[in-house]
């Protein structure tokens, strides 16, 4: 966590510095780039497929979710009557989206729709524009960015496969966590999406309506997840006539998880043999890796 901390902080760091830099061209009377904001292309498809480059981009948003096992007291009611979770997604996602539309709205300010499309890296362009003599310090930025994203994709992206291992819907090693580290080290080797997203959300409205009792600590307003998920069959489906083959090709990718669930985890009564491969692999991948299950780390620690 502190070297995503230091990560973060350098992003930061830099946003901002991209931020007031557009904000000192703009007071400087340079807002000719502004003149035609809104000419360009309205199909609906390009439309999703700009959304597409823009949310992998600015991906991220969605990852407190899959860590709240991390969490001390998700729950917990705290500052403002806010519980902990709720309280981090109130704080993160305004502040995200805030430096991220300032960052572009400078970008937009320094260079112009062309100079946009054509750079290969848009902050480099940006850089040496208005940085001078320091435009150097831009790829280092930029290089401390991606490790921070890459970072934080594996670190909460593992979380997934030890939870669905936990469930029953992987083998067991996905739920095992090293010995001294308590990190997850196979989920976050097999670590390598937004149908998933949309498949996510629309089994969140199925659990909805078919066991409305179910106990839920944090519940939202069915209005919510009903928008997202139109907002997900949009950018699903309104690419599909001008991108047919790339759409065939991860719905084929998507479809062939049925058969692997059905064998791995609905079929119940498998041959002894499978068993005994299992647990053979298993025992040394554990040696291999030095992981054990939650709860033997747990004794190892109390011993």
């Amino acid at each position: 966590m502190r070297i995503q901390s230091i990560f973060t902080a350098a992003k930061l760091f830099a946003l901002v510095a991209i931020i007031l830099a557009g904000v000192y061209h703009i007071g400087t009377g340079h807002i000719e780039n502004f003149g035609h904001s809104f000419e360009g292309n309205y199909d609906v498809t390009e439309i999703a497929l700009g959304f597409y480059s823009g949310l992998f981009a600015f991906g991220g948003w969605n990852f407190l979710n899959f860590v709240t096992e991390e969490l001390q007291d998700p729950y917990k009611l705290s500052l403002f009557f806010f519980r902990n979770l709720p309280k981090a997604i109130w704080i993160a996602l305004p502040m995200v989206t805030g430096v991220y539309v300032l960052a572009n709205v400078a970008y937009f300010a320094v260079l112009s729709g062309v100079e946009i499309e054509s750079s290969p890296a848009v902050a480099l362009s940006f850089g040496v524009r208005m940085f001078g003599s320091l435009q150097w310090m831009v790829p280092i930025f930029v290089a401390l960015s991606t490790f921070g994203g890459v970072n934080g994709i594996l670190f909460t992206s593992s979380r997934l496969f030890l939870t669905g291992s936990q469930e029953g819907h992987l083998p067991d090693l996905f739920s095992f966590i090293h010995i001294k580290r308590s990190t997850p080290i196979p989920s976050l080797i097999f670590t390598i999406l937004w149908l998933s997203v949309a498949a996510s959300i629309a089994g969140m409205l199925w659990l909805r309506h078919k066991q409305p009792d179910l106990p839920r600590p944090i519940k939202v307003n069915t209005a919510i997840p009903v928008t997202f998920l139109c907002c997900c069959a949009f950018l699903v489906l309104f690419p599909i006539p001008t991108q047919p083959w790339n759409t065939i090709i991860g719905a084929a990718i998507t479809l062939s998880g049925i058969p692997v669930y059905y064998v791995c985890v609905k079929w119940k009564n498998k041959p002894e043999k499978y068993h005994k491969y299992i647990r053979n692999m298993t025992i040394w991948l554990q040696n291999l890796m030095e992981v054990t299950s939650p709860e033997a780390t747990q004794m190892l620690s109390q011993s």
